[in-house]
């Protein structure tokens, strides 16, 4: 059989670790389809995706569709003769005219074990619903959102102190593993892909500037693993006076005060500030007050008057 022409899409550190592996393997990836460069930081620099940068340097030719939809993107993937697709990461729905276009088919590599987390959060909404395991799934792309037969899957336990960013890299890395192993025998028929059980799906979907503000009425638990899941970005954050704070790690304290109001300060720690939520407390490792570079919280209330009794407010949605 011949060596099947690879078209991959992706964007994230997540799709450049399954890049790599494709490639290390000896595959023929002849064209990576990615996200447009985009402005990104305080002074918002054109900034190309990292699935570009990683492309580039192995001499991939890439392509940058605004919308994977129009006529003209069908087109310039036609131009390469691809055998078969690969997506992890890419951040667009591929319509089914591109899904049906390489002779092997399209397959997806997702963060999660599918039918459950379906869409496009499931490594942070893992961690912000508190869930103790998680993994890869390796599956066939059809016409409904993650929907399609399933090659394989690993399964990845979460540390209860893990964040986001460094639950997408394990990810990655088991994922990237995954594929590589299946690929071989997906291409040669050993094996066949299982129908997922859409009875048992649920849904993850990509979070909302709401969904970064922190809620103190909410127990000490929930709020450390909405910061968790949201580091290193784009931040859970509240409000300090005038100016936003973000918080990027955050422990649980076991002492539970249910007298304070929550979001108050009620003690300045070896750590960093002690903050009431409704059931416990969390003391705030990290943080970064708009404008700051990010400090220990130790630095931060060093830095702060009058940090204690201060009350954190949630910004109006």
């Amino acid at each position: 059989m011949d060596e099947p022409r690879i078209v991959f899409m992706g964007t994230t550190s997540f799709s450049v670790t399954i890049l790599r592996a494709l490639i290390e393997k000896g595959h023929n990836i002849v064209a990576a389809v990615t996200q447009p460069d985009r402005p990104t930081g305080r002074k918002r620099v054109l900034t190309p995706p990292p699935v570009k940068i990683a492309a580039e340097s192995y001499g991939i030719p890439v392509l940058q569709p605004a919308r994977i939809r129009d006529q003209e993107s069908h087109v310039a993937i036609r131009r390469v003769e691809p055998t078969l697709l690969i997506t992890a990461a890419y951040g667009q729905i591929l319509p089914e005219a591109l899904l049906s276009l390489p002779i092997h088919g399209a397959l997806n590599v997702h963060a999660s074990l599918l039918p459950k987390r379906r869409g496009g959060a499931p490594i942070q909404r893992a961690i912000l619903e508190g869930d103790s395991v998680t993994g890869v799934t390796v599956m066939n792309m059809v016409k409904a959102m993650d929907a399609g037969g399933m090659w394989g899957k690993v399964y990845i336990p979460i540390d209860q102190q893990m964040t986001y960013g460094e639950l997408q890299d394990l990810l990655a890395e088991k994922g990237a593993e995954l594929l590589v192993d299946l690929l071989p025998l997906i291409l040669d028929k050993s094996i066949v892909a299982r129908p997922q059980d859409d009875t048992l799906a649920t849904f993850s979907p990509v979070l909302t500037r709401a969904d970064e503000q922190l809620d103190f009425t909410q127990n000490a638990q929930r709020v450390a693993q909405q910061i968790r899941a949201l580091a290193p970005r784009p931040g859970a954050y509240t409000q300090m006076g005038d100016k936003v704070l973000k918080i990027w790690y955050a422990t649980v304290e076991s002492r539970v005060d249910g007298t304070e109001q929550p979001g108050t300060v009620i003690e300045l720690t070896e750590k960093g500030p002690r903050i009431a939520c409704k059931n416990g407390t969390i003391i705030a490792e990290s943080l970064q007050l708009e404008g700051k570079v990010i400090q220990s919280g130790r630095e931060f209330q060093q830095g702060q008057r009058n940090l204690l009794g201060t009350q954190f407010k949630v910004i109006a949605k």
